[in-house]
C-alpha cells in the first residue's frame, strides 16, 4: 500500500479498537473532552467495529455503524432505543478526527469516516433541542421570586444577566471579576469527567470556543455580587479570597454541574407551586442563556455584541442559532426599496 507521499508502507493489521485506544492516549485536549471521546468510543464504536483490522475499514462499515446506532444504539441495547441524531453525529466527528490521523500517518489510503461517503446525520437532523426562552416579564417574575426563596438566586441571576454557560459560571473565581470596573473575565469552564471504574470528578478546562472573553456587568448584578461575596466571606474567610470560587459549594469546592441543573429544576418547581398561574413556564437551565440572547437581539442589540457576550466562535454561529429572533420588517423594507426606485425614475 502506498501512503499519500507515495512511499510503500506495510498494511496495518492493528485492530481498529486498539488504534483508537492509542489515539485517545495521545490526545492533548481538555480532560473533559478526552473523557467524553473515550466514553463514546467505548460505548458506541468499539463493540461494533473494534475487532476489524484498521486497514480493512471501509465507509460502508462506518455507515452501517451509524445506522445501527440510530436504531438500537443505547448502551443498554433496549430494542428500538436508538441514539439521537446529535449523538450519532458527535460519534462521527470523533471517528473522522481519529481516522484522519491514521490517514496522515499512512495507515490508511483514505478516511473511511469521510461524511461524503459514510453519511452521518446531517447538521439539520442533529440540531440542538428546541430552545424555550422566557420573555422579559417571565424572567423578572422568576428572579423576583428566587430573590426571596432560593439560596442560589445570585447564580440564577448572573446566568440570566450575562448569558454565561453553566460550566463557565461554576469555574468563575473572584479574581475573574472586577466589581469596580463592572466586568467579568470568562477564562475557564468546569465539567464532569467520567472514566469507567472510577468515581466521576470535576475538572476545569478552557471555554467551549477555547478563547477567554471579558463581558460587562450591569449595576444591579455588580451590587448583587458584592452582597454575595460578603455573604460567602461570612461563612469562611477563604471563600472571600480572590482565588475562591464565586459559586462554590458549602466547602468551597466546585458544584457538580449536573446536580446544579437539577437544583434549577427543583427551584422552578417550587416557583411554579408558589406563583401558580403567574409562574413562568418550565425551561432548562441552558435556556437562561437563550433568554439572555433572545431578549437582547429582540431589542436590536448588534449581533456582534451578543456574540461576544455569549462567547461564540464567530458571529456566524450566533446568526445560525438565533436568526429566527432577529428583528426585521420586510414590508417596510420592501416599501423603502420601491420608493428608492420610484425616486430614481422621477
Amino acid at each position: 500500500m502506498k501512503s499519500g507521499r507515495g512511499e510503500w508502507t506495510e498494511p496495518s493489521r492493528q485492530p481498529t479498537g486498539a488504534y483508537l485506544a492509542n489515539w485517545l492516549d495521545g490526545l492533548r485536549l481538555a480532560p473533559s473532552t478526552v473523557a467524553s471521546y473515550r466514553k463514546n468510543i467505548r460505548l458506541h464504536v468499539t463493540p461494533y467495529i473494534g475487532s476489524l483490522p484498521l486497514a480493512s475499514l471501509t465507509s460502508a462499515h462506518i455507515a452501517a455503524l451509524y445506522r445501527r446506532l440510530e436504531i438500537s444504539g443505547r448502551a443498554d441495547h433496549r430494542q428500538g432505543e436508538g441514539l439521537s441524531p446529535r449523538t450519532v453525529r458527535y460519534v462521527a466527528t470523533i471517528l473522522r478526527a481519529a481516522l484522519g490521523e491514521a490517514l496522515a500517518a499512512g495507515m490508511l489510503t483514505r478516511n473511511p469516516a469521510d461524511p461524503k461517503r459514510a453519511k452521518p446525520p446531517t447538521a439539520k437532523e442533529a440540531r440542538a433541542p428546541e430552545m424555550h426562552p422566557w420573555n422579559a416579564a417571565q424572567l423578572a417574575a422568576f428572579l423576583g421570586w428566587s430573590a426571596e426563596h432560593s439560596q442560589l438566586h445570585a447564580a440564577w441571576h448572573v446566568l440570566a444577566m450575562t448569558g454565561m454557560r453553566r460550566g463557565e459560571l461554576l469555574a468563575l473565581r473572584w479574581r475573574d471579576i472586577d466589581l469596580d470596573a463592572g466586568t467579568a473575565s470568562i477564562r475557564r469552564s468546569a465539567g464532569v469527567i467520567r472514566v469507567k471504574g472510577q468515581a466521576a470528578t470535576i475538572s476545569e478546562g478552557p471555554t467551549k470556543s477555547g478563547k477567554p472573553r471579558v463581558i460587562d456587568l450591569d449595576e444591579m448584578t455588580v451590587t448583587l455580587l458584592r452582597a454575595h461575596r460578603r455573604e460567602r466571606g461570612s461563612m469562611a474567610l477563604a471563600y472571600f479570597r480572590d482565588s475562591a470560587l464565586v459559586f462554590g459549594d458549602h466547602e468551597g469546592r466546585h458544584r457538580h454541574p449536573e446536580r446544579f441543573s437539577r437544583m434549577f429544576a427543583e427551584t422552578l418547581a417550587r416557583c411554579a407551586k408558589a406563583l401558580g398561574e403567574d409562574a413562568p413556564p418550565v425551561i432548562r437551565l441552558h435556556d437562561l442563556r437563550h433568554t439572555h440572547a433572545t431578549l437582547m437581539l429582540g431589542k436590536g442589540e448588534p449581533v456582534k455584541v451578543v456574540s461576544e457576550r455569549l462567547g461564540h466562535a464567530s458571529v456566524t454561529v450566533t446568526l445560525s442559532v438565533y436568526a429566527h429572533v432577529l428583528p426585521g420588517d420586510q414590508r417596510a423594507a420592501a416599501a423603502r426599496f420601491a420608493a428608492l426606485i420610484g425616486e430614481a425614475k422621477a
